[in-house]
């Protein structure tokens, strides 16, 4: 039998009995310098990681452990927005050999954060070579933090592949999100795959750099701007401070399309702050915000196309809210649009029918759903006397408790006391339907935080 070798000796049988003690102390000298060592190396790798070392973002290696964040907590919606459609003239080259910087806004804050890219409305796999968050320096631009840089992975690398019609979420990486900053989330293809899923009307500035500047922290780059998000649905982040999301569904009232850009003057923005204010209370729960809403959006009629343009409320409901992240109550505002974009629509039971079914879907999976009533809109183009009557019907079903677990009563708060049948004027941007940034303040301002506590009664 051969006989091992230690520390360069030759075979045992050779050496002498008294030479048995130093090869033990020989072995152990050399096993304690390779646990020396690896316990170095560890200490180097979980150091780097934790710092975000530059290094390893320059020499194009991923993070290490970027999928296992070493801070606890509880991962929650920290920003979302529904895919709309495909983004015009994007049908061939999508965005390829740009890069993409999308600005967010997050609703709580965290030590690691995630996101979720989606490619829905593509007709071909979208190739992401790149891609990287950072929290930016400054609000309303594309320069970043510097220490704040991280390059996403998908699965450990650097890129990733999203079939058409599909979406895929990036691993964890540690980085610190403070609440209420902007955070840039940045994406690369090198290659042609349009079109682009995206988000109109973001009331946001997004940003667009020629090559792949994804790790550039200076913003120069980004010469063109834009009001679309592109690709990006969602950022989670592993909260130390929220205990849930409160997804909120609605149509361009939630959207905010007349809301100031950049300034986050959405009412969900507002209720946010609201709810981050008051926590504490033993009232009311800890709770981010993310805001899926869609300018024009029904709930019964989706647009046209295979996947429908601005899916229906009842069609998106399960990916839009459902499928949010640790989801703990549900707000809807929808139906107006129902009533104004069907003029041979009369009877209120299908609208209210349209948002049982979708109580329903909440129920199902033990969600509170809080809903709002329909605010009024005379004055408008599509204002007729035989509208409001179906909006008044609808909301006195909805003031009955027969729809929802719990009202916010929108209309009573922003109607003219003088005319309920329009909107109060400093609470009117002047379309005479959607709110100005003071009617959105006052959305949120009347907004019951505590009705968003607890779970769906066993029966409605």
């Amino acid at each position: 039998m051969t006989k091992r070798h230690a520390g360069g000796a030759g075979p045992a049988a050779e050496q002498p009995m008294s030479a048995a003690p130093a090869r033990h102390g020989a072995m152990l000298a050399a096993i304690i310098a390779v646990i020396v060592f690896l316990s170095a190396a560890i200490y180097v790798g979980v150091s780097a990681d934790e710092g975000g070392d530059q290094n390893n973002l320059a020499s194009g290696r991923a993070p290490h452990n970027s999928a296992a964040p070493a801070s606890t907590g509880t991962w929650v919606g920290a920003w979302s927005a529904s895919p709309v459609g495909a983004e015009p003239g994007t049908e061939t080259t999508g965005m390829a050999g740009h890069s993409v910087r999308n600005v967010v806004h997050a609703s709580a804050g965290g030590t690691s954060a995630r996101v979720t890219l989606s490619n829905l409305y593509g007709q071909q796999p979208l190739s992401i070579t790149h891609a990287t968050i950072a929290v930016a320096a400054t609000v309303n631009n594309a320069a970043a933090v510097t220490d704040t840089m991280r390059r996403l992975t998908f699965g450990g690398g650097t890129s990733v592949i999203i079939p058409a019609g599909e979406q895929v979420m990036s691993d964890a990486v540690r980085v610190r999100i403070p609440h209420g900053s902007d955070v840039l989330v940045t994406t690369y293809t090198p290659t042609p795959s349009g079109p682009v899923t995206y988000h109109p009307h973001a009331r946001q500035m997004s940003y667009v750099a020629d090559g792949d500047r994804t790790e550039d922290v200076t913003g120069t780059a980004y010469t063109e701007q834009s009001e679309y998000w592109r690709y990006l649905t969602a950022l989670d982040v592993l909260s130390d401070e929220s205990a849930g999301t409160v997804v909120v569904l609605g149509d361009s009232l939630t959207d905010g399309i007349t809301s100031t850009v950049g300034a986050n003057h959405r009412w969900t923005d507002a209720l946010s702050d609201r709810l981050r204010d008051a926590a504490g209370s033993d009232d009311v729960p800890r709770y981010s915000v993310v805001n899926q809403g869609i300018s024009g959006n029904q709930i019964l009629a989706a647009g046209l196309g295979r996947p429908a343009d601005n899916p229906s409320g009842l069609s998106r409901f399960g990916r839009d809210v459902l499928d949010r992240t640790n989801v703990k109550a549900v707000v809807i505002d929808l139906g107006v649009n129902d009533i104004l974009r069907n003029p041979h629509q009369v009877d209120p039971r299908t609208v209210t029918d349209g948002l049982r079914k979708l109580v329903r879907q909440a129920h199902a999976r033990g969600l509170r759903v809080v809903g709002a009533t329909l605010m009024p809109f005379q004055g408008h183009r599509g204002y007729t006397d035989a509208r409001d009557a179906v909006r008044q019907a609808v909301n006195a079903e909805i003031r009955a408790g027969k729809v929802y677990d719990a009202v916010v009563d929108f209309d009573a708060a922003l109607r003219d006391p003088y005319n309920p049948r329009r909107l109060r004027g400093d609470y009117d941007s002047g379309d005479h339907l959607h709110p100005s940034d003071k009617g959105y303040k006052r959305m949120a301002e009347v907004f019951d935080l505590e009705d968003l506590k607890g779970s769906a009664p066993a029966q409605l």
